[in-house]
């Protein structure tokens, strides 16, 4: 069994995993907002959970650029920005004994690295993950091998140009996918709508901004302007991973994060464009396919790291 850490921008998870990636136990706690509060909180929860198994192998998923190498955190925007220049193995060293291990990556990297040990990759050697969430997050598994490039940004699949003249990204591009195709890119399109005037059922609920999950109901229930905007972010995103299907190969895409738990209404069109999109060349459909860890934190991913998988 062994520890896995996920450090998320609103809550931290650390659980005991099973070397048959299941959860014996496992802990949680509201994201603070500065590194000793981080770091106090973390150490607690790692504390408890080494005095019930005396485990001493921990993973550690976060966001951001993650050096595997060192665990330092090279790049990471947003309210865990605190986080930049230290290093996670750190973060956790308080609460773990002198010869204790400690891996860290990318929480998107991380989230694959599970799939290849418990999930949709295993016994795969070519494979792509997109994590759907507030913004999107990727892992490219190839010959074998995760992808993490000369800098450890390699997979950042939601920073991949859709449209060149498009919206700004937080990267500092412009027209990124996670910019048609997001959690955010849905409720900002929603939030558009209503702002035009236009009659929605989006308009309706519960006099608070739409979200994305309110978005994908109204679709379901026939409303047109919802249905327009999925639509069409559908669209977009099938055209960026039918990009990336012509230059990895995979044998399977799989999808993770919270917008994935609107299950066939978004992977059903998917699945149908992409394959009309690349079918031609590769002569087979991919199979576009669901995580299939059982806890969608990534404690379980984190874990597969201490197993050294590509680490």
């Amino acid at each position: 069994m062994i520890l896995g850490l996920d450090i998320g921008g609103t809550r931290v998870k650390a659980a005991v995993v099973s070397r048959e990636g299941e959860i014996v136990t496992a802990e949680r706690i509201p994201t603070p907002t500065g590194f000793e509060s981080l770091q106090q909180g973390v150490c607690a929860m790692l504390e408890r959970l080494i005095a019930q198994t005396g485990f001493v192998e921990l993973g550690i998923a976060c966001k951001g650029i993650i050096n595997p190498l060192t665990t330092r955190v090279e790049v990471l925007p947003g309210s865990l920005n605190y986080l930049e220049g230290h290093l996670l193995a750190d973060l956790v060293r308080p609460a773990l004994p002198a010869d204790a291990s400690v891996a860290a990556d990318n929480d998107a990297r991380v989230a694959l690295a599970g799939e290849r040990a418990w999930g949709a990759a295993r016994d795969r050697r070519n494979a792509l993950m997109l994590t759907l969430g507030t913004g999107i997050g990727g892992g490219i598994l190839a010959d074998g091998r995760i992808l993490r490039g000369a800098t450890g940004v390699a997979g950042h699949i939601g920073h991949l140009t859709i449209e060149p003249d498009g919206l700004p990204c937080m990267c500092g591009n412009l027209g990124c996918l996670e910019t048609v195709f997001s959690a955010r890119a849905l409720e900002g399109e929603a939030q558009a709508a209503l702002h035009r005037g236009v009659e929605t059922a989006l308009r309706a609920i519960d006099g608070t901004p739409p979200t994305c999950a309110d978005v994908f109901e109204c679709a379901r229930r026939g409303d047109r302007v919802a249905s327009r905007i999925l639509q069409t972010a559908i669209r977009k995103l099938a055209a960026g991973v039918a990009g990336l299907v012509h230059v990895f190969d995979p044998e399977v895409l799989i999808f993770g994060g919270q917008i994935v738990e609107a299950g066939d209404s978004l992977l059903v069109p998917l699945q149908s464009q992409i394959a009309e999109r690349t079918r031609l060349l590769l002569r087979r459909d991919v199979p576009v396919m669901r995580s299939q860890l059982s806890d969608p934190s990534g404690v379980i991913g984190a874990a597969a790291l201490v197993m050294q998988l590509n680490v």
